[in-house]
């Protein structure tokens, strides 16, 4: 059987994303799992090939099932976009920016049409997305709004270590705690587990819901949202069937995660899980974007605009990356 193709997102190309790919699309486990298709720009790429001495081609293709994947040949779908005279590492700009978004329009469209089994993103840059008038903050948002999804779904990933979804994600901590009710968390326990088994995950272990306040509220004394919304929904969705547990402490609910006695953790806000999951294992901590018609994998570091260019970028996080989009994507896709 062939091994899946997955699309490798270039990101923003004044960013790492070029030179992280380059040096992720040789690695051994991920030419071991899949096929890596990388959607971007030759030039830019040629560049970043030269920069970290990779003896390396590029083989430029349209239909994704007639590369040469192999440890010497990047596989490109290349999207002419940028004007190599007038790049530069390092800057924000609008080209840049609709530059990344093509990139992401492209990968989604070859997801939906089922010629990629799956997607891996490279970082974009928020800024540089809204000075090419792209009114989209990231991401998920983007995938969400070009698959026709509504609130798609955010489980960041330690391979072996631990899962963590999120309840609320990009909003004040103010916001978030105010959206913390009972149909939210019985909406998230629903769609997170059937997630979980979309990409293969052995439910026998509960999803843990962690608490919002310290101590999960300690009956009542730091707070009431555990008692008013948090369990009356935890108790809704076991009588649907649902194997959850909680609310846990977060001070607590990471490290048992960590010993292996739940099949992922939904967090109550933004901060609560990337704090556990970064600090745990900050270059294996890859985010996957569940929920919808197509699997999106991606690291969850930035464009590090201060040492794009200089060749000393870490590709850990994008291999890892890689490799987890084309596990789940045998799952995902039957």
């Amino acid at each position: 059987m062939n091994k899946p193709i997955v699309a490798v997102t270039m990101g923003d190309p004044a960013g790492i994303g070029p030179e992280i790919i380059v040096k992720s699309v040789i690695d051994k486990e991920v030419l071991d799992v899949c096929r890596p298709l990388v959607i971007g720009e030759k030039n830019v790429l040629e560049k970043a090939i030269k920069i970290t001495g990779l003896n390396l081609k590029i083989q430029e293709i349209e239909n994704p099932d007639d590369g040469n994947y192999n440890s010497n040949i990047l596989v490109l779908l290349n999207l002419n976009n940028i004007d190599i005279s007038k790049f530069e590492y390092g800057k924000v700009s609008a080209t840049c920016g609709k530059a990344s978004f093509e990139y992401i329009k492209t990968s989604i469209e070859l997801a939906l049409e089922k010629k990629v089994a799956a997607v891996a993103t490279a970082p974009i840059n928020k800024i540089a997305l809204q000075l090419a008038g792209i009114d989209l903050i990231g991401h998920t948002e983007i995938f969400g709004k070009l698959t026709g999804t509504n609130d798609p779904l955010t489980m960041f990933e330690i391979e072996n270590e631990m899962r963590v979804f999120f309840l609320t994600r990009h909003v004040s901590l103010k916001q978030a705690c105010e959206m913390v009710k009972k149909e939210r968390v019985l909406d998230y326990i629903i769609r997170c587990s059937n997630a979980l088994k979309k990409i293969g995950i052995n439910l026998n272990k509960p999803l843990a819901v962690a608490g919002l306040n310290p101590h999960a509220g300690d009956g009542g004394l730091f707070g009431l949202e555990e008692i008013e919304e948090i369990i009356p929904a935890i108790e809704e969705a076991k009588k649907l069937g649902y194997n959850v547990v909680g609310p846990i402490g977060a001070d607590s609910i990471f490290y048992l995660a960590r010993k292996g006695l739940y099949s992922a953790v939904l967090s109550m806000y933004h901060d609560q899980g990337h704090i556990a999951t970064k600090t745990l294992d900050f270059n294996r901590t890859i985010a996957i974007t569940l929920g919808m018609p197509i699997l999106r994998t991606s690291v969850d570091h930035g464009t590090a605009f201060d040492i794009a260019g200089k060749g000393i970028a870490d590709p850990t996080s994008m291999i890892e990356a890689i490799k987890l989009a084309a596990k789940y994507s045998i799952y995902f896709n039957n």
